[in-house]
């Protein structure tokens, strides 16, 4: 959460600062490259090739074995995304104008483009290493540290946003400049912030490398369709920016805001329910306990639908209200504000599919089946192709945020389909009934959302920043409040779990 929100911080820093404007277009298409492999690496394909491999040795051959295979996977990706960075700084002229041609019609905006992405190129080396750190610490059942590294990317963010940007000017780079430059200290201080607890376990870092170890070749053949079978997402966004660039100035930060907004309810609980999924999924696969496979990932689904299934509504219900109180402020202007919204609407309709996948591909990799993943991932990203080509034409950049969400459905409906065909089921029968009594309690909150928010619309009028936010944060604890009471007397399980988890913690403290 402290990640999440300081992100948001983040992003209301930026907003502030350059508004929807071309300096702010650049950076994120600058930046949508690194950004592509972050959100692999650290929230991808670096666990489910990775996390899996290590938790069995960790299970068979103690940790030992274990940190000579972090050493190995620490090295391989230093040299990996070395190669990467250094044809990246070489190419990185041609790589931009590929995929924002348009941007060379704006005097000044793709040679900026450029500029940007070279100096935050060398980001990919920390947040592999980043990811890989955050693996080991996962498989050793240590989660609190590794979610809150990425808080220190945001802080470092924030901080060169509010020190550098007047100094940029001086020293002959603009402004936005600034940003990228915290990217790139960002990067390093996720991996400083993880590394003396991962030494604390025991890990030591040591200069080998063997190509041949039977740990690292199953990390790197695993990895390979574990990119692939995880892209999805990523790479529909990165198609979204592409198509974007061609839609005006403003359309590729009215998406990049609106996709941030909707992965926080992700990050906050998708991720947070996967990351913790994984391992008992993969402990139990290396024990061969099928049945504990299928009640880890039903509790895991059901869990996610209790929690990003109200968020889905109200994303939708309070877009705009959401948006012009977190962002509406500076050179943020009130029609950023509502082609930001209309955005956000759109791409919270494929909410739980993102959700869903974040928990099943990387089961599939435990579970070993690889190809599964990867093939339904190649047929999302042709579906999300063909859906936004088409969905442009009618909707403008509002088209591309519902062809993302349709494809992220279809990912997370086939792989559905598939795990259940493979596990012989998936306690379905108790998913559904969660989810028909979550959809129930999420539709009287929305609901109980709508009418208060116009009700307070009405009864306190006014634009100021305090009198929107009370507005906002009245309409929200009230829906809550619905929610919880629904919950309540609908007797959703995982909803009574929670709250008797909870309450234990507090009386034991």
């Amino acid at each position: 959460m402290t990640s999440r929100v300081l992100g948001l911080v983040r992003d209301q820093v930026l907003a502030s600062m350059f508004g929807a404007g071309n300096a702010m277009d650049a950076f994120n298409v600058a930046f949508r490259i690194p950004n592509l492999v972050r959100d692999l690496f650290a929230e991808g394909a670096m666990s489910a090739a990775f996390v899996p491999t290590f938790t069995t040795h960790l299970t068979t051959a103690g940790k030992e074995s274990a940190w000579r295979l972090g050493n190995h996977v620490v090295n391989a990706l230093i040299v990996v995304t070395g190669v990467v960075v250094v044809l990246g700084l070489l190419f990185t002229s041609p790589l931009v104008t590929a995929f924002a041609r348009d941007y060379g019609s704006v005097p000044g905006k793709l040679e900026l483009t450029i500029l940007l992405t070279r100096i935050m190129l060398p980001f990919l080396t920390c947040v592999a290493l980043a990811a890989a750190f955050m693996g080991m610490l996962n498989s050793l059942h240590k989660f609190f540290i590794p979610a809150l590294s990425p808080a220190m990317f945001n802080v470092a963010t924030i901080v060169c946003a509010v020190t550098l940007v007047p100094v940029m000017p001086l020293i002959g780079l603009p402004p936005i400049a600034a940003i990228a430059i915290g990217t790139l200290v960002g990067g390093i201080a996720q991996l400083a912030i993880q590394w003396p607890l991962l030494r604390r376990e025991g890990f030591r870092y040591q200069p080998v490398l063997d190509w041949r170890d039977p740990g690292l070749r199953r990390v790197l053949l695993l990895m390979g369709p574990g990119t692939v079978g995880l892209a999805a997402t990523q790479v529909n966004v990165f198609v979204n920016t592409v198509l974007a660039t061609g839609q005006g100035t403003g359309a590729v930060s009215w998406l990049n805001l609106a996709f941030r907004l909707m992965y926080l309810p992700i990050g906050l609980f998708g991720v947070s329910i996967a990351t913790a999924t994984l391992p008992a999924v993969s402990r139990h696969a290396a024990q061969r306990d099928s049945s504990a496979v299928r009640t880890t990932i039903a509790d895991g689904l059901s869990l996610m639908l209790m929690l990003n299934v109200p968020a889905t509504v109200g994303l939708i219900v309070l877009a705009s209200p959401i948006v012009r109180v977190i962002f509406e402020h500076g050179a943020f202007t009130p029609a950023d504000t509502a082609s930001t919204a209309s955005a956000l609407g759109y791409y919270a309709v494929g909410l739980v599919g993102y959700s869903v996948v974040r928990i099943l591909s990387p089961s599939f990799y435990a579970l070993g089946q690889n190809r599964i993943p990867v093939m339904v991932s190649m047929a999302t990203v042709v579906a999300n192709v063909a859906l936004n080509l088409f969905l442009v034409r009618i909707y403008g950049f509002r088209g591309l945020a519902l062809g993302t969400s349709l494809a992220a459905l279809f990912n997370a409906s086939a792989l559905l389909v598939l795990l259940r065909r493979h596990l012989d089921g998936l306690d379905e029968a108790r998913v559904l009934r969660s989810l028909a009594k979550i959809l129930i309690a999420s539709a009287a909150m929305g609901l109980a959302a709508y009418i208060v928010e116009k009700a307070l619309a009405t009864a306190m009028p006014g634009a100021s920043l305090l009198t929107q936010s009370f507005r906002l944060t009245v309409t929200i604890g009230v829906a809550l409040c619905v929610l919880g009471a629904g919950a309540h007397l609908l007797r959703i399980r995982e909803f009574h779990e929670s709250v008797s988890l909870v309450l234990r913690k507090v009386r034991r403290r």
